[in-house]
């Protein structure tokens, strides 16, 4: 992919986030994409690719937001992104000029995505990529809120095995201060949500909100996810222990 992406733009510069997504993972990847992205300059294009449905029906995508640009699958990979960016455009990759001819059915990311990818580096017009689209919004993208109760889910785990939730801290504290919150994660029940990961003592599990904002279930100096048996997709619910904090 870096080969295609220099040969057609030799001035680019490459800088890889990261190669460590479980394999078929679109809930990983699209929150490492969520975490990372606000960090680069103006203008870079994200090509990301996580793609169990290569080869399938599923579209090509381009997005342009109001500072940069993303190329990869239209599976959801980009919808974390989404839900916080406004006035994005979105292209379906149909153009065959801004492709590799022949195109493999199981490596888009060599044929279809990067030469995308290189083409916007380039300058092409955006609109010249393909017809305009909707990327898809997948279940896990967002969490189902209630009065007093959030339903959220894991989508990311990561190497200290800390499980990341779909829920972001300013989603409950709409209707209660965080801390009041109590977290229900298969067999295990947290009362409160922390700060830090030292306001418990070691192996003792908790909840806190991440460095992306997103609530994430931990034990202090252990891996919840293993302990806890916290999967991808693990079930998890929030509920207000004081509904009198709560705005009307």
């Amino acid at each position: 992919m870096k080969g295609v992406i220099l040969q057609i733009c030799p001035d680019a510069k490459l800088v890889d986030i990261s190669h460590l997504i479980a394999p078929q993972s679109v809930r990983s990847g699209a929150f490492v994409l969520r975490a990372c992205y606000e960090y680069f300059p103006h203008g870079t294009i994200h090509l990301a690719v996580v793609d169990p449905g290569v080869g399938t029906e599923r579209d090509a995508v381009a997005i342009r937001t109001r500072s940069c640009f993303f190329v990869g699958p239209d599976n959801g990979l980009f919808s974390l992104i989404l839900r916080k960016e406004t006035g994005w455009e979105a292209r379906r990759l149909d153009n065959r000029q801004f492709r590799r001819s022949p195109l493999s059915s199981t490596f888009h990311g060599r044929d279809l995505f990067a030469p995308a990818a290189a083409h916007i580096a380039c300058g092409v017009q955006f609109d010249t990529l393909g017809p305009a689209c909707d990327p898809v919004s997948p279940h896990w993208d967002e969490p189902i809120i209630g009065r007093g109760e959030v339903k959220g889910e894991v989508i990311h785990i990561d190497r200290f095995g800390n499980a990341i939730t779909n829920v972001l801290s300013e989603t409950l504290e709409k209707q209660g201060p965080v801390e009041n919150w109590m977290i229900t994660a298969r067999k295990s029940a947290i009362n409160s949500i922390e700060q830090t990961y030292g306001r418990v003592r070691t192996g003792e599990p908790l909840a806190l909100t991440g460095s992306t904002g997103f609530i994430e279930i931990a034990v202090n100096q252990g891996d919840a996810a293993s302990e806890l048996e916290l999967g991808l997709g693990a079930g998890v619910t929030f509920r207000l222990s004081d509904t009198r904090n709560s705005p009307d």
